[in-house]
């Protein structure tokens, strides 16, 4: 009988367990919330943490950060911490955990080596190269056989291209690691992009030499006749002054960067000019890469105006009615060119000056009014 009525006791209590939910159990909705609480099944440390919602993690973080535990036991905690936080990718925190474990200045120094070791590959994953670098070398000098001091500390000088100092980490290594693979590939890699580099370095150094020499050869075609003036004003003059030849550069003669062309020495030695055409009745222009300095300007306008330009209406800018100048700032003077002259005459000429290594030309129709209106007080000289 009293067996039966325990069943039948149990069977009660059952039946209530049944229709009665436990008051403090995880709800279906808010478990995996209440899990992350617990450090034991954390899959994310919180940024902050706050005692009142994670009592149990503030509580172990007292005891990390115990203040009257030794520098050691301390260091140690804070190494762990770092490691989890390492773990995890979050590298600025793993920093953070290091620094303030060599904070501690513990008497362990191999316990110092790792702190600084971890923190150099905090540091490097977060592209701190030259931080992560100090912190390697700091590591071998605590402990010089410290192979994963080594291993980052030539990786970071190949990461700088610092290649003959990551031979040397690796060199410094295989003499207490003679037979660890990472620093013979490490070795392998930095002797193949230190000649690599010194090969591009050889490259660029040939090309600056072919592009000086290039240059060079240029000048002196140019400044025999055509250096521009720096000194006498004399009409009888007809040598280019010293200083003026000493002034002259490739950099006031190249106007690639604006018209795509500059002037160039052709297989027959001769140079080619590129040559601006303006026509300020219409505001336009006419732009020619390659005028030979022995070419007269007929033979170009001839191709030029073979066709009327959509422009003149009038039907006016015919070769024969065309008229030529160059203007000389300085003085204020407009020289009239004759088209059967060649490009070389009037760069000889000592009043003309190449500006952005582009000789330019004003063009007007003569007779025109237009043309009387644009040299009306201008002072006209010609060839």
């Amino acid at each position: 009988l009293e067996e039966r009525d325990s069943d039948d006791g149990m069977d009660a209590f059952m039946d209530k367990f049944k229709t009665q939910r436990y008051k403090n159990a995880f709800s279906e909705n808010d478990w995996e919330e209440e899990f992350n609480k617990i450090p034991m099944f954390m899959k994310n440390a919180p940024e902050e943490i706050d005692p009142q919602k994670y009592p149990e993690l503030a509580c172990l973080q007292s005891i990390i950060h115990d203040e009257d535990r030794p520098p050691e036991e301390q260091a140690k905690s804070l190494k762990d911490e770092g490691n989890a936080y390492f773990k995890e990718k979050n590298y600025q925190k793993a920093v953070v955990a290091y620094t303030a474990g060599l904070k501690k200045k513990c008497a362990d120094q191999d316990l110092n080596a790792v702190l600084l070791t971890n923190r150099a590959a905090s540091h490097f994953y977060l592209g701190n190269m030259r931080s992560a670098l100090n912190d390697a070398a700091a590591a071998k000098k605590l402990k010089p056989d410290h192979l994963k001091a080594l291993i980052r500390g030539a990786q970071c000088c190949i990461e700088l291209r610092h290649f003959s100092e990551a031979i040397q980490w690796c060199e410094d290594g295989l003499k207490v690691h003679p037979t660890d693979k990472k620093l013979r590939e490490l070795r392998a890699a930095a002797d193949k992009h230190k000649r690599a580099a010194e090969r591009d370095a050889r490259k660029a150094k040939a090309k600056e030499k072919k592009l000086h020499g290039e240059k060079e050869a240029l000048l002196n075609a140019i400044k025999p006749a055509r250096a521009q003036r720096s000194g006498s004003d004399s009409e009888d003059e007809d040598e280019r002054s010293p200083a003026a030849i000493a002034e002259l550069s490739l950099d006031g003669l190249s106007s690639q960067e604006v018209t795509g062309a500059q002037v160039f020495v052709d297989e027959q030695g001769s140079l080619q000019w590129p040559v601006l055409f303006l026509y300020p009745e219409h505001q336009q222009s006419d732009f020619i890469s390659a005028f030979c300095e022995n070419s007269c300007f007929t033979d170009h306008l001839g191709v030029m105006f073979e066709e009327l330009p959509p422009w003149d209406a009038d039907r006016k800018y015919l070769p024969q009615n065309l008229q030529l100048y160059f203007e000389d700032e300085e003085k204020e003077t407009l020289y009239r060119v004759d088209p059967e002259m060649s490009l070389l005459k009037i760069l000889q000429h000592k009043r003309y000056f190449v500006k952005a290594g582009t000789p330019s030309f004003i063009v007007l129709v003569k007779g025109s009014s237009y043309c009387k209106q644009f040299l009306s007080g201008r002072k006209i000289h010609g060839l």
